[in-house]
């Protein structure tokens, strides 16, 4: 039976196709490229250019227990542009994911493994935060993944389909042996947009507020090695496969760095300074985040890798760099 990958050809779905291949299992993609790269995905895996949406396809590669398990990657990702675009969100993340997984339900696919995020919990009030604690994002890009992980839970109640949604908290670095990393045009992710910078693919960036109530101003983050959180989507299949109850588990590291605290880690390792400018505030970013990762190190017997900001960057700062070729 396969493991069937949608958005695995994008920046997560590749590194976890990556992972799935090295664990000895088939692999079939689904993505339509919109903002996916075909070369990202390895030959050893299947490429199917679809839609999620598409229930006449993905009913066509589910039927006949022929896939095992769902990884969900697929959808929109960027804060400021739900914002902008709420009922593209909306769609993208809620709609085509509720069609999918009404293709698993009529195909008899019994785990789901789903990309969710921290940005369900909004501002927290207290961090490190907790699956337990109170759901309440503040954007349409949370709203749109915490609708999903409620589908889920109720599909996982009428159904005989069991869960695991991965809340990432900023997922960052890329491949250490230089295989895949984030290559999506018009990237907002802080470390690849300083990256860019860095390689002289913009001329600058700009810090969005310094006035948040952190050490130094700017926003905290708990940054997760991309190759980390794949590893934590192969525990959760073993999870599953093993018979484990559906839920929701953080993807994080449990401590957070500041945006200038990120931008000096990037400093060093090139031995200058970036342009760097100040700005206000985006709507929908929260002041900090910072997972609380006890569950998932319980349920998974996950280890991270590469828990070091500076191993983060790097990796980062070596896949840009291979992209200028």
């Amino acid at each position: 039976m396969a493991i069937l990958v949608t958005g695995g050809a994008g920046y997560i779905g590749s590194h976890m196709v990556l992972k799935l291949l090295e664990l000895g299992e088939e692999v079939v993609v689904v993505d339509n490229l919109s903002t996916g790269r075909r070369e990202l995905v390895p030959a050893a895996a299947r490429l199917v250019v679809a839609d999620i949406a598409d229930g006449a396809i993905v009913g066509d590669l589910l039927k006949g227990g022929a896939v095992e398990c769902v990884i969900h990657f697929a959808g929109s990702i960027v804060v400021p542009d739900s914002v902008s675009d709420p009922l593209g969100y909306y769609l993208n993340n809620t709609a085509k994911s509720r069609s999918l997984i009404e293709s698993c339900v009529k195909a008899g696919v019994g785990k789901f493994i789903f990309s969710s995020t921290a940005a369900v919990y909004g501002s927290p009030e207290r961090v490190p935060v907790e699956e337990t604690d109170v759901l309440s994002p503040i954007n349409p890009y949370g709203r749109s993944k915490l609708m999903t992980e409620w589908m889920l839970q109720d599909c996982a109640a009428a159904y005989p389909i069991r869960y695991a949604a991965l809340r990432y908290f900023n997922v960052a670095g890329a491949d250490p042996a230089g295989r895949s990393g984030q290559a999506s045009p018009k990237a907002t992710h802080l470390i690849k947009t300083a990256c860019e910078v860095a390689t002289g693919k913009r001329t600058q960036m700009s810090i969005f507020g310094t006035d948040y109530p952190t050490r130094d101003g700017t926003c905290v983050r708990d940054y997760i090695h991309v190759t980390d959180l794949a590893d934590a989507h192969a525990a959760a299949l073993t999870y599953l496969r093993d018979g484990g109850a559906s839920g929701a588990f953080n993807c994080g590291y449990g401590r957070g760095y500041s945006v200038l605290e990120v931008i000096a880690s990037l400093n060093r390792l090139l031995g200058r300074e970036i342009h760097v400018e100040r700005a206000g505030r985006r709507a929908g970013d929260p002041a900090m985040l910072v997972a609380g990762t006890q569950k998932i190190r319980d349920a998974f017997a996950w280890r991270p890798q590469y828990e070091d900001l500076d191993f983060i960057v790097k990796t980062a700062l070596q896949w840009e760099r291979s992209l200028e070729v």
